[in-house]
């Protein structure tokens, strides 16, 4: 690889899971922006909420975001709101290739609901606020540089080989095919 795959979307679209398929396929190295805030911080990213607020967690996010994609090329998971900032949008389009794992909202919501680590979440109707965030977030995620629809019946093989090929095809240089 020669520059970066940075897997954006929302919370549940599979970016970890499949950022970690699709990193073994490509013999690349696999970086979860989430578990490398909570590894400097040393806290889980919901206690980093509760305690600091959610600009406070966004700065951070953005600061690892920055050393990550400094490194060696690689496939990299981010938080949903990590592109949600320009800052960072600017970064990956600098460093690497964007990659939004187009997934709707029932599917999302079944992989969300039974989960009681997503902050955001924690509200009266988690379903309308999911709804809403997703209504709010698709605008900025569809201008990634690769829109890729998840399908909710696949597999996290299934669809990090679909991604694969959907990089090869679209993006042959990334991967040293000239």
């Amino acid at each position: 690889m020669d520059r970066h795959i940075v897997l954006i979307g929302m919370m549940g679209a599979g970016k970890t899971a499949v950022g970690g398929e699709l990193a073994r396929r490509l013999g690349a190295r696999f970086i979860d922006s989430d578990s490398e805030i909570e590894s400097a911080a040393a806290m889980t990213i919901a206690e980093i909420f509760a305690r600091d607020g959610e600009d406070f967690f966004r700065a951070r996010e953005s600061e690892v975001l920055r050393r990550l994609l400094a490194a060696a090329p690689s496939v990299i998971s981010t938080g949903g709101g990590a592109w949600l900032r320009a800052e960072n949008r600017d970064l990956i389009r600098q460093n690497g290739l964007s990659v939004w794992l187009d997934v709707d909202l029932e599917t999302l919501w079944n992989r969300v609901r039974m989960r009681s680590t997503r902050p955001l979440l924690k509200t009266a109707d988690p379903k309308g606020t999911l709804t809403t965030m997703l209504d709010s977030r698709r605008p900025h995620y569809s201008t990634a540089e690769l829109v890729f629809p998840v399908r909710g019946g696949d597999s996290v093989e299934q669809t990090a080989s679909r991604l694969t090929q959907a990089i090869r095809e679209k993006h042959p240089e990334l991967l040293g095919a000239r």
